[in-house]
């Protein structure tokens, strides 16, 4: 960049002194590019400025001609063309020529957009990076309306743009407004349009249904037309810059708490762009009574997906399994998830509910489910007593394998393992153990407990102390042995039988 008083020196040397570009740059200091560009700005013609005999020249008109014709046509391709027309030069300084008589770009102008109170809102998703949870990669995504007259925003996170979080998206506003805006301008993402052909419009069904419960119009913008919902664009960046940047979050539901308060404090008591003498939280106070009413009951947002339950009684909704009472297996369910809960329906009867999990590969149980099964299937139980010594003790499933390769008794070893854990106070120490033993080739109980004292003796810990067991009227009872002369006189009659 240079100074204006050098571009003023620049234009003087050029129209009074009548000095030719490679002086003027050759006497200032300057590349003749920029001279160029300073003398163009002052309205030069292009033609002017590019006296100097150059390869093109005789290709001029060609290349100017189909510059006419295809404005965007790729230099590449053009080089190629001017190249089977004899040009000798190469594709750098082809390129770098043809920038002289590229037709320049009209930048459009636009009309500033102005709304009454509570006639329209824009709605738009916003892109905020992948997060990790546990095994899973989600996508953080923030909904944003935005009401255009008084610019009050409502932000709600998800971890997905699924019709599901749109439409929850809009009745959260919607309540968080206490009202409806009477139009909602919106993209033309899936969600919203299905499929357009000019002014010809295919609406999501769902979207409809939403428009006719709140009674407000869905409009989305024309194709490439951004600028006709800037005031959420703009609201997104914001976001951004003011809120997002370099903000700590536990989860989902801290991240959306912080946006609330933040909604109320600081986006409130912004200026408003339609009115600069007062904050937004003033001009939503007098557009809020032109909003529309809500309705008496919300829309249905949750998510709805019908799903099979095979021979173990659990469901698997967005990667993960949650349990079911085991009379419901090899049937059809409906599972109703919102962002906490996931309810299992079986027709209108819900016959299970269960935290939700962001994880993937989680098992998700209710003790009363799998307590069912145990008690109609008794065979359940070493299957489960594996399943929760696998959970605890990881390195387990290589111990239980080792112990089946070699002939052992896997429930004997697996009961003594259940036992183990269920007396420690260092689980972590006893999974450390047990792969030492798998990966010294003893893999038995015996060498595990090895391990297990050398640790603490290296702690210097006394010995375990032992619990006496609790007092049972069963443990006075008196066993007397039955004599075994019985079995010598039975012998001795088939004896004399055989005789």
């Amino acid at each position: 960049m240079i100074s204006k008083q050098r571009e003023a020196e620049i234009a003087r040397l050029y129209h009074v002194e009548k000095w030719r570009i490679g002086t003027i740059a050759s006497e200032l200091g300057h590349h003749h590019a920029t001279v160029q560009r300073v003398l163009s700005a002052t309205g030069v013609e292009r033609a002017l400025l590019y006296q100097r005999a150059t390869l093109i020249d005789p290709y001029v008109a060609f290349v100017v001609a189909t510059l006419e014709k295809h404005p965007r046509l790729r230099a590449t391709r053009l080089y190629a063309m001017v190249k089977e027309r004899g040009y000798e030069g190469c594709v750098g300084h082809f390129r770098a020529l043809l920038r002289r008589y590229r037709p320049r770009h009209q930048p459009e102008a636009y009309l500033r957009l102005r709304t009454l109170p509570g006639e329209q809102a824009q709605v738009d998703w916003g892109h905020f990076g992948k997060v990790q949870i546990g095994r899973a990669v989600r996508t953080l995504s923030a909904f944003a309306m935005t009401l255009s007259w008084s610019r009050r925003i409502f932000l709600r996170f998800y971890w997905d743009q699924r019709m599901a979080s749109f439409l929850r998206g809009h009745v959260d506003a919607f309540e968080f407004f206490e009202g409806v805006p009477r139009t909602l301008l919106y993209d033309n993402l899936k969600s919203a349009v299905l499929e357009r052909v000019g002014d010809a419009i295919h609406f999501h069904p769902t979207l409809l249904e939403l428009a006719a419960h709140y009674r407000y119009f869905p409009k989305p913008v024309a194709p490439a037309r951004g600028n006709q919902k800037g005031r959420v664009e703009r609201t997104i960046r914001y976001v951004r810059d003011n809120f997002f940047a370099a903000r700590e979050w536990a989860d989902i539901g801290d991240l959306n708490r912080q946006a609330l308060e933040w909604m109320e404090g600081a986006a409130s008591d912004r200026l408003c762009p339609e009115d600069r003498s007062c904050t937004v939280r003033v001009a939503f106070e007098s557009e809020k009574d032109k909003l529309l009413a809500l309705p008496d009951n919300p829309f249905p947002a949750e998510d709805r997906v019908e799903v099979e339950v095979g021979k173990t009684p659990y469901v698997r909704f967005d990667l993960n399994d949650y349990s079911v009472p085991h009379e419901h297996v090899q049937r059809t369910m409906i599972v109703l998830a919102s962002l906490d809960t996931v309810r299992v329906t079986d027709g209108s009867k819900v016959v299970a509910t269960h935290p939700r999990t962001w994880d993937r590969g989680q098992q998700v149980e209710c003790k009363e489910h799998i307590e069912g099964l145990v008690l109609a299937k008794q065979k359940a139980k070493t299957h489960r007593s594996l399943d929760y010594l696998q959970s605890a003790l990881p390195q387990s499933k290589r111990l239980i394998l080792a112990v089946a390769e070699r002939g052992g008794n896997i429930g004997n070893t697996t009961w003594i393992l259940l036992q183990m854990l269920e007396r420690t106070s260092r689980p972590d120490e006893l999974d450390d153990a047990i792969g030492e033993a798998v990966d010294a080739r003893t893999p038995n109980i015996g060498a595990i407990r090895t391990l297990l004292e050398r640790k603490r003796t290296a702690r210097g810990e006394p010995p375990p102390v032992a619990v006496p067991l609790p007092r049972d009227p069963r443990h006075q009872h008196v066993v007397r042995p039955h004599p075994l002369s019985t079995y010598d006189e039975l012998q001795k009659g088939n004896s004399d039988e055989t005789a």
